[in-house]
């Protein structure tokens, strides 16, 4: 399989935010994948759930081997290894993490199933902060 051009957004609110975001951007690039290009740090607060624990959120282009689901079940291990406990897919909400990784987009593909749903419409549509960091990526 060809390589696949990737948009992730990467949040951590818990911890030392930005060398979790570093350090699971190590992890990404340890899996055979390039990172072509990351945003700045963004500071924003928590959307769609109280904390008094601000976000650090950074964007990547990643160039990948992976399939959208295997993308998927790659990152979602990286959030588990780094002591990710909660997942909002699973949970039914959102609360404070040391890690969140999200594919915003893969290539040009429109692809929908119960744990994914590319390109992913609230990032790119709803949250300003995602705007933000994804205006020079799209």
């Amino acid at each position: 399989m060809s390589q696949q051009k990737v948009i992730l957004l990467l949040g951590s609110n818990l911890g030392e935010q930005k060398k979790n975001l570093e350090l699971a951007l190590q992890k990404i690039s340890e899996g055979g994948n390039n990172i072509s290009q990351i945003s700045e740090f963004l500071m924003s607060e928590p959307v769609e759930f109280a904390s008094s624990n601000i976000f650090c959120n950074i964007a990547a282009i990643i160039f990948t081997h992976l399939s959208p689901i295997q993308l998927l079940d790659f990152i979602k291990d990286i959030e588990v290894e780094m002591g990710r406990s909660n997942d909002s897919k699973v949970s039914g909400g959102y609360a404070d993490r040391i890690i969140d990784i999200d594919i915003i987009t893969y290539n040009e593909l429109n692809f929908i199933s119960e744990r994914l749903e590319i390109p992913h419409k609230k990032h790119l549509f709803e949250r300003e902060f995602s705007r933000v960091l994804l205006k020079d990526f799209i």
